[in-house]
């Protein structure tokens, strides 16, 4: 299992192809390979997206993807974590790689001293309501690739011109905000990312039927 750091102002169409291209190409002994980066400002409709709940995109463009969910936004100062794994090969099942994605930010919030959770039918990661991590997979033939986001010190005001994964009014937030932390004092997106891999890369250690 590999992490691999795509950098920031990645440009979500290109990360997008390398995704599907890589998933496509795999072999049965590839490895699985995790993605950390940040992307320039975009909003993501996915596949089952209603165009009313992207309410004033502006100047930032709108892309249509594959992974499950509505629209959501990207851009500087959130970490996005693609998590192109063989879950077929793992021995996990869908529902148990997005439990597994919402536990381990859950986990890594935790060291800040937030208090995070789930909230029922809604998929992603909350803090007193208000959104802080969002999630969206693709699955073919048993692999799996997009992943998470999550919100460590982001301009939120982009996500009032949507409906973040189509709840109207849905309020976002961000690490730096919840955890009341100096910008000094914030992770950047490579440190954030390697402990979300960590904890993911655990998981799948203890799902091995070699384990």
């Amino acid at each position: 299992m590999s992490l691999i750091d795509y950098g920031t102002d990645c440009d979500y169409a290109e990360l997008l192809a390398k995704m599907q291209s890589f998933t496509q190409s795999r072999q049965p002994d590839t490895e699985d390979e995790f993605w950390v980066l940040s992307h320039r400002p975009v909003f993501t409709q996915g596949l089952n997206g209603q165009p009313q709940h992207v309410l004033d995109p502006g100047d930032i463009p709108v892309v249509r993807t594959d992974r499950g969910g509505q629209v959501t936004y990207h851009g500087p100062g959130q970490l996005v974590v693609y998590t192109l794994v063989d879950l077929k090969r793992a021995g996990v099942g869908v529902r148990a790689w997005v439990t597994a994605l919402e536990q381990v930010v859950i986990d890594y919030l935790t060291e800040f001293g937030v208090r995070a959770e789930r909230l029922p039918g809604a998929p992603g990661v909350y803090v007193n309501g208000a959104k802080i991590a969002a999630l969206g997979l693709k699955v073919r033939q048993g692999r799996c690739y997009h992943g998470l986001s999550l919100n460590l010190d982001v301009d939120l005001a982009p996500f009032a011109r949507i409906n973040p994964c189509g709840m109207a009014n849905l309020p976002v937030t961000d690490l730096r905000h919840c955890a009341d932390l100096t910008r000094n004092e914030m992770p950047d997106y490579r440190q954030a990312g390697s402990a979300i891999v960590l904890g993911l890369q655990k998981i799948l250690l203890e799902q091995s039927p070699m384990a």
